[in-house]
């Protein structure tokens, strides 16, 4: 079953809109066990979409690095935001492979052509920013290394063939990034960097089923 957020907003403090309100929760719930989501948590906000800094928005952005979250529901694209806080919301779910689930499509977000257009110039952007940071991180790796560094002490079974990549995920290194406060997102791509064919979901899965088990030992 899949984790859903449902996010309602209306652009006001009037108390006319909170029959806006109880309609999209009310309708939102209703899409939501017509497609068998589990909802975890439903926040309302009462806020101008033109606004990027607001706290519903800032809760939900936080809840998909911390969560395991695969949908977010929504009455339509405008609740998110408008303008170009749409699009920059928009982009940072998808990028953490959320969906977007709204009332006006019966089911998941289909995108203007204008938005998609606008998205994937945002993507070809940022994936040459990525390679640009990737980058900085090889040349600082091949310097410490230079220097005395040797991950394979850090990572364990790194020292083994590399014609087949382990399925073996390194904890006690998820565990060590976690305490350096890097997001489940930050330490998969890290470990991807190392060579771990790993995904949030998975880091996130594990670090909570490891964290679980200290528990129950202590």
């Amino acid at each position: 079953m899949s984790n859903a957020i449902i996010y309602v907003r209306v652009s006001t403090e009037k108390e006319t809109q909170d029959t806006s309100i109880y309609r999209q929760k009310t309708e939102l719930l209703a899409l939501a066990e017509n497609f068998n989501f589990n909802i975890i948590e439903i926040i309302e906000e009462r806020a101008s979409g033109y606004e990027i800094d607001r706290d519903g928005i800032i809760k939900l952005l936080q809840m998909i690095k911390k969560e395991d979250v695969d949908v977010v529901l929504i009455q339509d694209e405008t609740r998110l935001g408008r303008g170009n806080a749409k699009i920059a919301i928009i982009s940072c779910l998808l990028k953490e492979s959320v969906k977007i689930y709204t009332i006006s499509h019966h089911g998941e977000l289909q995108l203007s052509e204008s938005d998609s257009m606008v998205l994937e110039i945002v993507g070809i952007v940022e994936e040459f920013q990525r390679k640009i940071h990737n980058a900085k991180i090889k040349r600082g790796m091949k310097q410490a290394v230079e220097n005395g560094y040797r991950p394979e002490k850090n990572l364990l079974n790194t020292h083994k063939a590399s014609g087949r990549i382990r399925k073996e995920v390194p904890i006690l290194e998820i565990i060590s990034l976690r305490e350096k406060k890097l997001t489940f997102s930050e330490i998969a791509s890290t470990l991807r960097g190392f060579g771990h064919d790993i995904s949030k979901a998975t880091v996130h899965r594990r670090y909570n089923e490891h964290m679980n088990k200290k528990e129950n030992i202590t």
